[in-house]
C-alpha cells in the first residue's frame, strides 16, 4: 500500500510540472514579436465598455473610479483582467492578447484616469543595447530638440557644458535619477545607465567626425607605434605630459570640464588617451569599455579610462604617473556590448 501511495504521489507531480511546463510553453508561443501599447490594446478591445462606462466598467477619465482600482496595485488589476472580474470576460487568448498587453491597458486606463503609473517593459524580450542616437530619436527629442522646459538642445555645446562641469558620470547620474522637469531616465525606465550615457554623449556631440589628426593618422600602417587596427576596431593612442595640457590655456576650459576634474599637480603625470573607431565605416565608437594596463620601471598600474566626449571627437583617457623620459608599455582592453569577447591591443610609444 505504501510503495503505491508513492507511485501515485509521483505520478502526480510528474503530470503537475508537465502541465506547468506545458502552460508556459504556451505562454511563450503566444508572446508576439512586438508587444503592443497599452493604448492600442484599450482602443481595440477595452474601449467598447471602458469609454462609456457600460456593464459597470469603471469610465476612462473617471478619477474617483480609478483611484479606488489603483490602490489595488498593477498586478491584481492585471489578474482581474486576465481571469476576468464580474460582467467583465476573461481576456486570456483573446484577440491574442498577452499578460504584458494587458498590464499595459491597465496603465494607460490609469493614466488617462488621474494615475501616472509606468507602462512595463516586456521582460522575456532580449536585453538589446541601443545607441545613443536611437535612444535620443526615440525618447529624448520630445524635449531636446527644441529646449522645452529649458532643457538643453541637441548639439548646443554652449549649453550642455555648465552641465558637464562636473564631469560625464555626474551628468549622467542626474539624468538617471531625474531632476527638475526631467523624470528619471526621461521618462523611459526601461532605459539602461550605459544607454542614458550614450544619449547625453550623443547631444553634446549628434554629428562626431574624424579629427584632423586622426584622419592623417588613419594613413599610417596597422603596426605604427600609435595606431593598431585590431578586431576590426581601429585604435589611436595619445600620452600628453600634465604640463603641456596646463601650458595650452586655450585648452583650459576643455581640460577642467572633461577631464575628470582638471588637471593634476605634479611633472611626473601624463594624460593617456585613446580613440575608438570601427575599422570599415570609419564612425567613432563611443559604447566601449577601456581598461588600460601601464607598465613601467614604477611598476604596473590598471585603471578605467573615462568616456569624454570632445568637440569633433569622443574619446576614453585618464592620468598616469608617469616620469618624463621612461620606457613604458600600455595595454588596453576593449570591450562592447555586442562582441561576445574583448579585444585587446599593446602598444609601446615612444618616450
Amino acid at each position: 500500500m505504501m510503495d503505491n501511495t508513492r507511485t501515485v504521489t509521483v505520478i502526480a507531480n510528474v503530470v503537475l510540472l508537465f502541465g506547468v511546463l506545458a502552460y508556459l510553453a504556451d505562454r511563450a508561443w503566444a508572446q508576439p514579436a512586438n508587444p503592443r501599447s497599452g493604448k492600442s490594446v484599450v482602443e481595440a478591445f477595452c474601449a467598447g465598455c471602458h469609454a462609456s462606462g457600460s456593464s459597470g466598467a469603471p469610465r476612462i477619465g473617471d478619477v474617483a473610479a480609478w483611484r479606488a482600482r489603483s490602490a489595488q496595485g498593477l498586478s491584481a488589476l492585471t489578474d482581474h483582467a486576465v481571469q476576468g472580474l464580474r460582467n467583465m470576460p476573461a481576456h486570456r487568448g483573446h484577440g491574442g492578447l498577452t499578460d504584458l498587453e494587458i498590464a499595459r491597458a491597465v496603465v494607460y486606463m490609469v493614466n488617462q484616469s488621474g494615475g501616472s503609473w509606468t507602462e512595463p517593459v516586456d521582460r522575456a524580450a532580449p536585453a538589446v543595447e541601443r545607441s545613443g542616437e536611437q535612444v535620443v530619436r526615440m525618447q529624448c527629442v520630445r524635449c531636446h530638440e527644441r529646449g522645452e522646459g529649458g532643457a538643453p538642445r541637441i548639439g548646443d555645446r554652449t549649453a550642455w557644458t555648465p552641465r558637464l562641469k562636473y564631469g560625464l558620470d555626474a551628468a549622467v547620474r542626474s539624468a538617471v535619477r531625474g531632476h527638475g522637469g526631467m523624470p528619471a531616465r526621461g521618462g523611459l525606465a526601461e532605459l539602461t545607465d550605459r544607454e542614458v550615457r550614450a544619449a547625453v554623449v550623443y547631444m553634446f556631440n549628434p554629428a562626431p567626425l574624424l579629427a584632423p589628426a586622426h584622419r592623417q593618422l588613419a594613413q599610417l600602417p596597422a603596426d605604427d607605434a600609435n595606431h593598431r587596427i585590431v578586431g576590426g576596431i581601429e585604435v589611436f593612442l595619445g600620452v600628453v605630459p600634465a604640463q603641456v595640457l596646463r601650458a595650452e590655456q586655450h585648452l583650459a576650459s576643455h581640460v577642467q570640464t572633461w577631464m575628470h576634474g582638471g588637471i593634476p599637480s605634479g611633472e611626473d603625470i601624463a594624460h593617456l588617451n585613446v580613440s575608438l573607431y570601427d575599422a570599415t565605416s570609419r564612425t567613432e565608437i563611443s559604447d566601449a569599455q577601456v581598461e588600460a594596463r601601464l607598465e613601467s620601471r614604477l611598476g604596473v598600474v590598471n585603471q578605467t579610462l573615462q568616456l569624454m566626449p570632445g568637440q569633433s571627437a569622443t574619446s576614453y583617457g585618464n592620468y598616469f604617473h608617469l616620469p618624463p623620459g621612461t620606457p613604458y608599455t600600455v595595454t588596453l582592453a576593449v570591450r562592447r556590448a555586442a562582441a561576445a569577447q574583448p579585444i585587446e591591443v599593446r602598444f609601446e610609444p615612444r618616450p
